[in-house]
């Protein structure tokens, strides 16, 4: 029953994660942890990161890890496969018709109105990360008192990197990675507890 609901989660994330793969992160944090409660919101934000870290697409990766976390290898089968399927399905048939009829101006038009609707879920799967490592929140239950100064810090830090720099994204995530490591060490705090326990 376990590994049948994550399939079907994950077919649903895989169906309905239109802009890549960070529009699917909102939909997996809602299907594993707003309705299936089968995660915290913590191990689910120490899984995205871990996710985001790793080579490959961020939805695969995260569909891998959750379903590792929660039943094992089935589990990395069933949510890979879930969340593969859909997307594989539809690209395969709307590979067929766009070649078929990609002159069509009726098609740029769809085309076209579509792209507003990407942006915005990517920019909330950006709010909602950002949220989950400066609050271990979602946005609407942010308080401003709960926030965490050391990825605050961390963020701010490669936030000015990347933009003013113009740095490598994978330099930045390795030297937030050792910076944070090194920083909760030299305060005796533990950050993310959930990380050393995923495959447990």
């Amino acid at each position: 029953m376990l590994l049948l609901k994550l399939f079907f989660a994950f077919i649903q994330v895989g169906l309905f994660s239109v802009g890549g793969g960070y529009a699917a992160i909102p939909l997996i944090q809602e299907q594993i942890v707003n309705i299936h409660g089968l995660m915290t919101l913590e191990e689910f934000s120490d899984l995205i990161t871990v996710a985001e870290m790793t080579p490959g697409p961020i939805s695969i990766n995260s569909a891998t890890f959750v379903g590792m976390r929660i039943a094992g290898i089935p589990g990395v089968l069933l949510c890979t496969l879930g969340c593969i399927i859909p997307s594989f399905c539809i690209c395969f048939v709307l590979a067929y018709f766009y070649y078929k009829y990609r002159t069509v101006s009726g098609v740029q038009v769809v085309l076209g109105a579509m792209r507003p609707a990407v942006v915005a879920l990517i920019a909330s799967a950006g709010a909602s990360i950002l949220m989950l490592g400066l609050f271990q929140a979602e946005i609407h239950e942010a308080v401003t008192g709960d926030i965490r100064f050391v990825e605050l810090g961390i963020f701010v830090v490669a936030l000015f990197l990347l933009r003013k720099f113009k740095m490598n994204a994978v330099t930045i995530i390795l030297g937030s990675g050792v910076a944070g490591t090194f920083m909760y060490a030299l305060t005796g705090a533990v950050s993310g507890p959930a990380v050393l326990s995923m495959f447990g």
